[in-house]
């Protein structure tokens, strides 16, 4: 085969090298079959034998292949020439290609350096770094995580530490940790534990203001400032101080019904000794009238001291929202605005200025069932005053606590103490009946220095005029100017009860006003009365023993003989005391009046009531002095005026609006006015012994002992005028100018009857109708009838030094004896001379004589200047010169003369002188001038 092909490689080559003509050649060319010229997958050898016949012909098969090797060498021709004509342009592009390789072969070996470098970077710094930001990344969020794991587990124990703070009472710590909590709470709240941990803090914030309302109600009653503020503050930063007000004000209220009821209930259970429980169940008001009476008053104690307690809490929480009115305190801690908190200011203010009044109204209402529960008009006088003083002690409170006037507390009080009084005054009087039928009028023996503020009723005096101070500010206002009185929040704001001082009271006061006997010594007693005329027997003792009267001091010198000369005349009593003269009756009269006043100065409402009581004591101890003693049908026919028309009207209106005229014998109804029987006086009392000067000791006991009621009624006036309602003053006024004043005007007609019967008129008026009065020649003796007058006077001298032993006998008393005596002995004398039938000038002297002899000795008995009725003789002696004109005169003006004394005048004096129809003309003037006397 390989010989073959050589052989037709040599003539391809032969062909071509052989010359042939281009266009020839180009027709060779274009002879080849088009088919050879197609793509390379043609497959000539194929072609060319499916193309042979099928008888085949060397010949032509050898034509045929010449033909087709012609044709090749044209071929190759042509491309032999082409390459040769492109040979330049392909040398060329060889280098071209060449010079590329090796740029290529070049960048291959950078590439490869690169990639290594590039490995090697990767490898040392991209790897490393990058995993080191992002260890750092994963570390930050791990760090953030952790945090929020610690505050969750922070978040979970809070409630232990809020346990511990609401134990420690630490209010606002606790809400400001859960508010904290809540905050931190809201920011991991996709964490879904924290969720259900949220609503817990809720619950616990609702659980500290639950403690929170409980710890405000304990303020109400022990105020501590450090809790209150520690409550308000937490009240503040929840933002509910106007929630805490209205919650604070509710308390107070429950804590009022709650005290009361507990304390009452306390009592009710413990008198009633059994545990029965129906009385918890009970109704407060219900529960009061169970009260005995024995706790009562220990249970009012109870009661008010609790109240007080309450009452003072609410003034303390007022005065810490005065003090920490903007607190910086306050202010730190709370988040809230200042608008904010100046109107929860005002709020709170005007909360507690309107709470005031509330809760003392509940205070009031709770006392005041407590009060009517119980009936007291059978109470002691002292317990009850107990109560006045008790209750009286709340309302000063209430006066001090919100400017209250209580007038529920007064109310109530009233209705009782009208009850009582009602009840007690008609006991006293019925007592003082008693009292005054079983009086001796014996003399009470009192220290001189006597006085009723020493008496344990009138103690209360002193008080009002100086309320109790401690003795610390005593000392200080003795020293520094009187500074105001402290009220009673102030004086016990820090500790004490301004109820406890009742209790205590009681027991401190006593009494020094009894004389240990009536006086100094028996020897004093003894040597003081041996003679009353004769000064050298005073003894010397006495006269050093002298004590002033007005200040109860001895002098430094011996008083004079004159002083004591007067003493001895005209006081009948030397003895060194000069008690004040009073009966236990009086005593008694004087301690029910301070009874009733201490009533009334507790009581202002009723103050009317026992004003009126307190005037018929006096009325009915006067009105007894009268009819035991000074009662007597005589008066009137004296014509003296003995019983002035005042007194006559006030003893008219005592017997009308007090005495009981029918004792016995009741009506249906009683007179509203409460009624007393007329008194009797005792069998004890003799009044008809002429040796005692008709019971002169015992009338001077009796009417003094009146004047010195008046006299300690005349002392306390400004006392009851002040306590009086401005429009019941007149009444008062008129007590004292109508019947007070009076009492002294009872000793005229009460001595008169001892003046009277002391000494013996009618015979001396016998004596005188014995005398011859128409003498004719003038005499130098006078008549024996005015020595046996003077013998009496002197006899009632005796007497009356007699009396003056058992009883003093003060200057007023001798005097009004010693006037009485001695006008009814002048008007004997004009009776005397008014009886004379037959008279002459000369027996006119004679009677000018014995009257002149008459005051001569009597000035000597007496002291009494002027002489009483002395113009009332000697006026009428004179009278007789007168002419008929001057007698008609002189009977128009002189009217104290009766009818039958001045036609004794005209009759006898002017009958020798004048005409019967002149006599008749002055006989009708007499009678008109006694028609009108009649």
């Amino acid at each position: 085969a390989a010989m073959s092909l050589d052989g037709s490689t040599e003539e391809l080559r032969e062909l071509r090298e052989q010359p042939i003509d281009p266009q020839a050649e180009q027709e060779i060319i274009d002879s080849i079959e088009e088919v050879y010229f197609s793509n390379d997958s043609f497959d000539m050898v194929q072609h060319e034998l499916e193309k042979l016949p099928p008888e085949l012909n060397l010949q032509e098969l050898e034509e045929y292949r010449d033909k087709l090797k012609r044709q090749q060498a044209a071929v190759s021709k042509k491309v032999a020439d082409l390459i040769l004509e492109k040979q330049p342009a392909y040398v060329k592009e060889l280098e071209r290609v060449t010079a590329l390789q090796t740029n290529l072969q070049l960048a291959a070996v950078i590439c490869t350096n690169a990639r290594r470098q590039l490995s090697v970077a990767k490898e040392g710094f991209t790897e490393a770094s990058l995993g080191l930001l992002a260890n750092q990344r994963r570390r930050q969020l791990l760090t953030g995580l952790l945090k929020s794991l610690r505050t969750i587990k922070t978040l979970q124990r809070t409630d232990v530490r809020l346990s511990e703070m609401l134990e420690e009472e630490d209010y606002p710590g606790a809400i400001q940790l859960c508010l904290e909590c809540q905050k931190a709470a809201s920011t991991f709240k996709h964490y879904s534990c924290i969720s259900e941990l949220n609503s817990k803090l809720q619950d616990t914030l609702e659980q500290i203001e639950e403690q929170l309302d409980v710890a405000l109600s304990k303020t109400c009653k022990h105020f501590d400032v450090s809790h209150y503020t520690k409550v308000q503050l937490a009240y503040t930063l929840l933002g509910k101080t106007q929630t805490a007000m209205d919650q604070l004000h509710m308390h107070f209220t429950q804590a009022i019904h709650n005290t009361v009821f507990q304390v009452v209930l306390g009592y009710v259970e413990l008198c009633a000794g059994n545990a029965d429980t129906k009385f918890q169940k009970m109704q407060y008001k219900d529960l009061c009238t169970h009260i005995t009476l024995d706790s009562y008053i220990p249970c009012l104690t109870d009661l008010c001291k609790a109240l007080w307690e309450v009452m003072l809490s609410y003034y303390r929480t007022m005065q810490w929202h005065e003090e920490h009115e903007f607190s910086a305190n306050i202010q730190a801690w709370s988040n809230i605005t200042l608008d904010t908190s100046v109107v929860d200011h005002s709020y709170v203010q005007k909360k507690l200025e309107h709470g005031l009044t509330r809760i003392w109204q509940d205070v009031q209402l709770k006392v005041k069932a407590y009060i009517l529960g119980t009936d007291m008009s059978n109470f002691k006088y002292d317990d009850f005053i107990v109560v006045l003083d008790v209750i009286s002690r709340l309302m000063q409170v209430g006066e001090e606590f919100c400017g209250s006037k209580s007038e529920v507390l007064q109310e109530s009080i009233k209705r009782q103490s009208v009850n009582y009084f009602k009840n007690y005054h008609r006991a006293r009087l019925e007592e003082l009946r008693m009292f005054l039928e079983n009086e001796t009028w014996e003399l009470c023996p009192v220290k001189s220095n006597f006085n009723i503020s020493q008496l344990h009723e009138f103690k209360f005096m002193g008080q009002c005029r100086s309320p109790s101070v401690s003795p610390s500010r005593q000392v200080v206002s003795s020293t520094s100017p009187p500074q105001e009185e402290l009220s009673l929040f102030q004086q016990y704001l820090q500790e004490g009860n301004p109820f406890e001082m009742h209790i205590e009271h009681k027991e401190e006061e006593t009494e020094d006003v009894l004389a240990s006997n009536g006086y100094e010594s028996d020897e004093l007693e003894k040597s003081v009365y041996q003679d009353y005329d004769s000064d050298s027997d005073v003894p010397e003792e006495l006269k050093q023993d002298y004590v002033d009267e007005q200040t109860g001091d001895a002098p430094l010198k011996s008083v004079s003989r004159e002083t004591i000369r007067s003493k001895k005349k005209s006081d009948y009593n030397l003895s060194k005391t000069n008690a004040p003269i009073l009966t236990n009756t009086t005593l008694n009269v004087i301690r029910l009046v301070g009874k009733y006043m201490q009533m009334m100065n507790i009581l202002k409402p009723i103050a009317f009531d026992v004003i009126h009581c307190v005037s018929q004591l006096f009325d009915y101890y006067l009105y007894a002095v009268y009819t035991f003693f000074g009662r007597n049908d005589m008066y009137e026919s004296s014509g003296l005026g003995l019983i002035s028309s005042r007194l006559r009207t006030t003893l008219n209106r005592i017997q009308e609006s007090l005495i009981d005229m029918n004792a016995g014998i009741h009506g249906p109804a009683e007179d509203r006015k409460e009624k007393v029987p007329s008194p009797h006086l005792s069998q004890m009392v003799v009044l008809t012994n002429s040796g005692t000067l008709y019971g002169l000791a015992q009338r001077v006991v009796a009417t003094e002992s009146l004047v010195f009621l008046a006299e300690q009624f005349e002392s306390l006036q400004s006392h009851l005028d002040t306590m009086m309602p401005a429009a019941k003053k007149p009444f008062l006024q008129q007590f004292y100018s109508q019947t007070v004043s009076t009492a002294s005007e009872l000793r005229k007609p009460i001595y008169w009857i001892v003046a009277a019967k002391a000494i013996d008129y009618e015979q001396m008026l016998l004596m005188m109708a014995g005398v011859k009065w128409d003498i004719r020649e003038i005499m130098s003796q006078h008549n024996v009838y005015v020595d046996v007058l003077l013998k009496e006077f002197e006899q009632f001298n005796k007497r009356l030094g007699d009396v003056s032993r058992h009883v003093r006998i003060p200057l007023p008393v001798s005097n009004v004896l010693w006037e009485h005596c001695i006008r009814l002995a002048n008007r004997t004398l004009v009776e005397g001379y008014a009886n004379v039938k037959k008279c002459s000038n000369e027996g006119r002297a004679l009677m000018q004589l014995d009257f002149q002899q008459f005051l001569m000795k009597l000035e000597k008995l007496t002291d009494l200047r002027p002489i009483p009725d002395k113009e009332f003789v000697e006026t009428y002696i004179k009278a007789y010169y007168l002419t008929e004109n001057d007698m008609e005169q002189f009977i128009k003006n002189h009217r104290e003369y009766s009818m039958k004394q001045l036609a004794n005048l005209v009759n006898v004096c002017l009958g020798s002188h004048i005409n019967k129809k002149a006599r008749q003309k002055l006989l009708a003037a007499i009678d008109d001038i006694d028609r009108p006397k009649r």
